[in-house]
């Protein structure tokens, strides 16, 4: 399954990154970047409206290559100037052709917080997000242990980045509740199969209390596929590829948030 392969590929990168920056260099690093307040990410997503995350993504396994010009920081930017929320940046290079630099960067330079989209799997990664100035990481529990979904919620509050968790079924929505996530991201792409169904995320918001957000990921294309998420309850929505292929993201932002 593509997933076991992205997480076998994670963590035979970090083996790599870490004869490069040790463990303790790391966590220097982390301990020198400005802490933020992982609140003020929750507070955003449960304020009124619905809220939109861009991606900024050069490729994936289901797409292939997406963007053949990348020039992800203008690219961010503009996503910052036209009402986006966050921005989520993949990092993941074997698949998805990203680069924690290009979060760096980006986070430099915009004035939303910044998503670490990528397949933790080690708190050496935590470390880094912090590190490279992201507010929020990526959770997924298909890929963690109920210890590792408690301890790496722990220590990301710790380091002052709100965590996005990311489930996609019943069991694992409980489990995301169970930890006590406050912020939830529910994929409509099964990354087992890549299938795609955006039933998944209004079917499961059913099932969460309306004080945790809620966010939408995958297969959100048009603004009546927002109106349907809007109809839905949801606090967010995550949009890459309708965003990366689009001539004018500015003009795309418009059109799907309808402003």
């Amino acid at each position: 399954m593509i997933l076991d392969d992205l997480v076998a590929a994670t963590k035979r990168r970090l083996q790599r990154e870490k004869t490069i920056i040790s463990v303790d260099d790391m966590k220097a690093k982390a301990a020198a970047t400005p802490t933020k307040d992982p609140q003020a990410v929750y507070d955003r997503f449960n304020a009124p409206g619905i809220h939109l995350i861009g991606e900024v993504k050069k490729a994936s396994p289901s797409k292939g290559l997406i963007a053949k010009q990348f020039p992800y920081l203008e690219i961010a930017e503009d996503y910052d100037r036209h009402g986006v929320s966050a921005i989520s940046v993949l990092t993941e290079p074997d698949y998805f052709k990203g680069d924690i630099h290009y979060l760096q960067e980006i986070a430099a330079n915009v004035n939303v917080p910044v998503l670490r989209k990528d397949f933790v799997v080690d708190p050496y990664m935590l470390y880094q997000a912090k590190a490279a100035g992201a507010s929020i990481v990526l959770l997924i529990v298909a890929i963690l242990s109920d210890q590792q979904l408690k301890d790496y919620f722990k220590l990301a509050h710790e380091l002052g980045l709100a965590a996005l968790v990311e489930a996609h079924d019943e069991q694992e929505l409980q489990r995301a509740v169970n930890v006590g996530a406050q912020l939830i991201g529910v994929n409509n792409r099964d990354l087992r199969t890549f299938d795609v169904s955006l039933n998944n995320s209004i079917k499961l918001r059913k099932l969460v209390p309306n004080k945790i957000a809620f966010v939408a990921e995958s297969g959100i294309h048009t603004r009546d596929d927002v109106k349907v998420m809007e109809a839905n309850h949801m606090n967010g929505i995550l949009i890459g590829e309708a965003l990366m292929t689009a001539p004018d993201k500015a003009e795309k932002i418009t059109q799907l948030l309808g402003v």
